[in-house]
């Protein structure tokens, strides 16, 4: 099973449980921190989360300075305003950030007219009691809270890129059991035949699944999200995204959703995930709960599975 999920999914896990010094404050110091961890080279992101944690800014506050650069970056086309059309060739974000020590999320998804995602979420990790907006009413609270918008997210990259694909008959695209199949919609559910064998309706039988490599692929579904351990060694993750590319209006992908896309306990560590968010919503908890469970032994976290332990790097995670 693993085997078939991992080729959707890139895992990145560090451990927080490094060698201490203690300050003159007698706060616990690590020799190691602070440290930055990303997906995908997003390098000018990275640089803009080590400057602030190296100043002496938190790891929530990093994170935020880091992804808000992939933002404005635009960075594969797949992170801030100006990528990632859906099916109407509008751009909406989808963001998370989490802190590690508080266990506090704050997230929006399918946001339109706000390009600020991880300031967003921030907003709605500080100023609410909640952990999801979603749609026009999260653009809304962040305008409200100081943000800038409405906003047109689209670019003339995004709405080129929308052109051809209604040109190529909406093909790739995210529906299935559907008609028509080879062209755009409106669709409406194909009719489906209740064919009895061996006395067992077909309706409900489990039927081949439709590969997805022609629509999980680079530039059209990539995350960044991004792990902190501050100089205190606190953690804090981060994701940012504008989605998968000609999604169907209204989809929320992996990136909003804390222990999908990622996930920080300071006295654990922390993990972030790129790839097709649909598998990774349906896979990562049960690939976690078999592959990854947390074995401690004296300082040192080791990686385990029931038949044993294993490194890190094995099964693609690092």
């Amino acid at each position: 099973m693993a085997n078939r999920i991992l080729p959707f999914i890139t895992l990145v896990f560090f451990s927080t449980l490094f060698s201490m010094v203690i300050g003159d404050d007698g706060v616990a110091i690590s020799k190691q921190y602070p440290l930055v961890v990303s997906t995908w080279p997003f390098k000018e992101a990275v640089r803009a989360a080590w400057r602030a944690v190296d100043g002496g800014h938190s790891a929530v506050d990093a994170v935020v300075e880091g992804c808000s650069a992939c933002e404005e970056l635009r960075c594969d086309g797949t992170v801030g305003p100006g990528g990632s059309p859906d099916e109407n060739g509008e751009t909406t974000i989808d963001a998370l950030i989490m802190n590690g020590v508080t266990m506090e999320v704050g997230a929006v998804a399918a946001m339109r007219f706000v390009k600020d995602g991880i300031r967003a979420a921030k907003l709605v990790m500080q100023h609410t009691k909640h952990t999801l907006l979603v749609g026009e009413k999260a653009s809304a609270f962040s305008i409200s809270m100081g943000l800038p918008g409405p906003s047109n997210l689209s670019s003339s990259d995004s709405i080129m890129k929308w052109s051809k694909w209604k040109e190529n008959n909406c093909q790739p695209n995210f529906w299935k059991d559907v008609v028509p199949l080879d062209s755009c919609g409106p669709y409406h559910a194909k009719a489906s035949m209740d064919v009895k064998e061996g006395g067992c309706s077909t309706r409900n039988l489990m039927g081949v699944a439709e590969p997805r490599s022609s629509l999980v692929g680079p530039h059209n579904h990539d995350t960044i999200s991004m792990a902190v351990i501050d100089k205190m060694g606190h953690v804090a993750v981060g994701t940012s995204t504008n989605g998968a590319t000609y999604k169907i209006p209204g989809r929320v992908g992996d990136g909003p959703i804390a222990g999908s896309s990622a996930y920080a306990d300071t006295d654990v560590g922390a993990c972030g995930a790129t790839g097709d968010g649909d598998i990774m919503m349906r896979f990562l908890p049960w690939y976690c709960n078999e592959y990854q469970s947390f074995y401690f032994l004296n300082d040192e976290v080791i990686l385990g599975k029931p038949s044993g332990i294993f490194t890190p790097f094995n099964d693609r995670c690092l």
